[in-house]
C-alpha cells in the first residue's frame, strides 16, 4: 500500500509482540472448546461472553494489534491514531454492564455540540459566514438552526422526537436473534415450537411503534432526500441531517431506502444520554482493550500475528477447527468468524461443504465501498491528520457561553451546504472518477482528549466520500493517485479554514482497496456489506441463514456481516455467542 507523506515520514512505531498478546497463558494450544477467527471488537465481545459462561475460548488475529477496525496505532511518534473507526456511541449499554468495560479501562469522552457545519460565503454587514451547530441542547440547537430557516427552528424538536420513537422501539431488535423462517417453517413441531421465541422481538416492536409504522416504513424504503425535505426547507440543515443517511455507503441521498442509516446512527447513549457520540480515550483501539481484558479475566486465549488460512470440516459437514497459514491445526467444538461472509465462506471455509445455492447468494453481497480515510498515519477512506494548531475556520462557531474550541469537538461537516453537492460527489464516484468536491467528516478528537497528541498538538481524522474501489478504466489506485485525491481534500478544508495545509504534520491515505488490505474490510465496506433493505436482519447475511448459524454445522458468524450489521455496536458478537451457547447446551457438549 502506497502512503502519502507530507514534511515527515509516518512510521508504525508501536512494538510487536509477536504470536500472543501474552496475558492468558504459555502460548497456542491445538485444541479450545470454542475458536474466534478475527480479534475485532465483535469478536472479541463473543469470546468474552463464551469465556465467562466456561466455554475455553481463543480469538486469533491475523494483524499485530487486536481490534480490527476499532483500533489505535501510532503514526506518528507522539500522536496516536484511530485508524479506521473512530467515535462511538452505538455499543449496546448491556455489553458496558456484563462485560464491566469501564472497570477494564474503557473511558469516553462525550462530543457536545455533536456536529458542525461551516458555510462558504460571503459574510453579511462585516459578520462572518454562518455556521450550523448541533448538539443535545434543544434551544439552542433550535437558535442555530433559526439563522437559516425559522420554520426549520420549528419543526426540527418534532422531527428528534420522531426518529428518537422509532429508535427505541426498534432497538430490542438489535439484541435478538432474527426471526428464523426456515424453522418456523420446518415439518417439526419441536422445531417450530423452540423457534417461536424468535418473533417475540419482532411483535414488540410493531407494538411500540404503533402509529408510527408508516413514518418507519418511509424511513426504511424511501430516499433520505425526500424525507428531509418533508421536514426542512433550509440546506444546509438536510444536507447535515443527509450524511448519517450515505455514510459509507455507496449511495446518494436519492437513493431508496438510504433513510435506514441514518436512523442507525440515532440508536446509540452514552453515559446514559441517548443520542450521544464521544470519543474512546486513548483512540478506538482502547475500547477493544477493554473487551480483550474482560475476555482474558475470564480465561479466554488472545492471540495476535495468527492468520487463519481454512476452516476444518469433516466428512459430515461439522466444523472441526481451523488451519493457520504456518499448517498448523487448532481444534475446537465450534468456530465463530469475525471475517466478511465473502472471506469466511468464500475463502476460508471448503465450497464443497455448503449448498451451492448458499455460495451464489452470499456471492452476491454487495461491498462496494465509497469511503477513503486520511490519518496522520494510518487508515478507511477517511483521513487522520497531525496538526500543530486547531484550523481557524472563516466561519466561527457561535454558541452562547462556549469556547469555539469545544464547538469544533465534534464532526466537522465540510461540502455540506447542499444535498446537491452530496449527490453530485455520488455521481462522479459512480463514474469511477474521486469525487472533485467529496463529502468530508472531519473529527479533532484530542480537543477532547488530551492523551492523543503532545500538548499544543492534534490528531485529525478525515472521513471521506465519494471514492470509487476502481478508478475509471479498471484502473488501480497508485501513490500518485493516493496523493492527488488527498491534495484535493486538503484544498476543499484550506477553503474552509485557510492556513490549515501549513499546519499538517503527516498524512495516511486509506483508499476503500487499502481498507481491504489492512482490515480485511472486503471492497473496504466499513459495514461487511451493504446496508441495504435486502440485507438486513432475516436477509443478513442470508435469508436461510440470518441466525449466526451457517450451512456448516458448528461454524457462525459473528461479525458485522451477520445481524444487525456494521457500526461500533457489539450486538452481533454478543447475540452469536448466546446462540452458541445454546447449541452447546442442547448438544450437552456432544463432541
Amino acid at each position: 500500500m502506497a502512503i502519502g507523506w507530507d514534511r515527515v515520514c509516518l512510521r508504525r512505531i508501536l512494538p510487536r509482540v509477536p504470536g500472543t498478546r501474552g496475558s492468558a497463558g504459555t502460548g497456542l494450544r491445538a485444541q479450545y472448546d470454542a475458536v474466534v477467527i478475527g480479534g475485532g471488537h465483535n469478536g472479541l465481545i463473543a469470546a468474552a461472553y463464551l469465556q465467562k459462561s466456561g466455554v475455553d475460548t481463543a480469538v486469533l488475529e491475523r494483524r499485530h494489534v487486536i481490534g480490527g477496525a476499532a483500533v489505535t496505532e501510532e503514526l506518528i511518534p507522539g500522536f496516536k491514531f484511530s485508524r479506521a473507526s473512530y467515535v462511538l456511541s452505538l455499543l449496546r449499554p448491556q455489553i458496558y454492564r456484563e462485560l464491566e468495560l469501564k472497570r477494564h479501562g474503557l473511558r469516553v469522552h462525550i462530543r457536545d455540540p455533536s456536529s458542525f457545519t461551516p458555510m462558504l460565503e460571503d459574510g453579511v454587514g462585516g459578520n462572518p459566514p454562518r455556521s450550523l451547530l448541533l448538539g443535545s441542547d434543544t434551544k439552542e440547537t433550535q437558535k442555530q438552526i433559526a439563522r437559516f430557516s425559522l420554520n426549520d427552528a420549528r419543526a426540527y424538536a418534532a422531527y428528534e422526537a420522531l426518529t428518537s420513537r422509532i429508535a427505541a422501539a426498534i432497538q430490542p431488535l438489535l439484541d435478538s436473534v432474527p426471526v428464523d423462517i426456515p424453522s418456523l417453517t420446518g415439518s417439526s413441531l419441536r422445531q417450530r415450537l423452540q423457534s417461536l421465541h424468535t418473533v417475540k422481538p419482532l411483535v414488540q416492536a410493531g407494538l411500540k411503534l404503533g402509529k408510527d409504522i408508516p413514518q418507519f416504513y418511509e424511513l426504511l424504503t424511501a430516499p433520505i432526500s425526500r424525507v428531509l425535505n418533508q421536514w426542512f426547507e433550509s440546506e444546509p440543515l438536510k444536507a447535515t441531517l443527509a450524511t448519517d443517511g450515505v455514510i459509507g455507503a455507496m449511495v446518494s441521498p436519492e437513493a431508496p431506502g438510504s433513510g435506514y442509516v441514518l436512523l442507525h446512527h440515532v440508536m446509540g447513549e452514552l453515559e446514559g444520554v441517548k443520542g450521544a457520540w464521544g470519543y474512546v480515550e486513548g483512540g478506538m483501539g482502547s475500547l477493544s482493550n477493554s473487551i480483550a481484558r474482560a475476555a482474558e479475566v475470564h480465561g479466554a486465549s488472545i492471540f495476535t500475528e495468527k492468520p487463519v488460512n481454512s476452516i476444518l470440516v469433516d466428512q459430515s459437514g461439522t466444523a472441526q477447527g481451523v488451519v493457520l497459514q504456518d499448517g498448523t491445526e487448532i481444534r475446537s467444538k465450534v468456530v465463530l468468524s469475525n471475517a466478511t461472509p465473502h472471506v469466511t465462506f468464500l475463502k476460508l471455509t471448503p465450497q464443497k461443504s455448503m449448498p451451492k445455492e448458499f455460495i451464489k447468494e452470499v456471492s452476491s453481497i454487495d461491498y462496494t465501498s465509497p469511503v477513503t480515510k486520511i490519518n496522520g498515519t494510518l487508515a478507511l477512506r477517511e483521513a487522520a491528520i497531525a496538526v500543530d494548531q486547531l484550523p481557524g475556520f472563516l466561519a466561527v462557531p457561535k454558541a452562547d457561553g462556549m469556547p469555539p474550541a469545544r464547538c469544533l469537538a465534534g464532526t466537522i461537516h465540510l461540502n455540506c451546504e447542499d444535498m446537491a453537492y452530496i449527490t453530485e460527489a455520488y455521481d462522479e464516484a459512480y463514474r469511477g472518477l474521486p469525487s472533485t468536491r467529496p463529502m468530508i467528516e472531519l473529527c479533532i478528537p484530542s480537543v477532547l482528549d488530551s492523551t492523543l497528541a503532545p500538548p499544543g498538538c492534534h490528531v485529525l481524522s478525515i472521513f471521506t466520500q465519494y471514492t470509487p474501489y476502481r478508478l475509471q478504466g479498471g484502473k488501480e489506485w497508485d501513490e500518485e493517485q493516493r496523493n492527488l485525491y488527498a491534495d484535493r481534500v486538503f484544498d476543499g478544508i484550506e477553503q474552509y479554514a485557510p492556513g490549515f495545509k501549513s499546519s499538517v504534520v503527516g498524512r495516511d491515505i486509506l483508499t476503500p482497496p487499502d481498507l481491504e488490505k489492512v482490515f480485511g474490510l472486503t471492497g473496504g465496506n466499513i459495514f461487511h456489506g451493504a446496508m441495504s433493505l435486502d440485507r438486513l436482519y432475516l436477509a443478513r447475511p442470508s435469508a436461510l441463514y440470518s441466525g449466526y448459524r451457517s450451512p456448516v454445522k458448528g461454524l457462525y458468524l459473528c461479525g458485522s456481516g451477520a445481524h444487525p450489521g456494521g457500526g461500533v455496536m457489539g450486538s452481533a458478537g454478543r447475540n452469536a455467542a448466546h446462540v452458541v451457547l445454546s447449541d452447546l447446551r442442547r448438544s450437552r457438549w456432544s463432541r
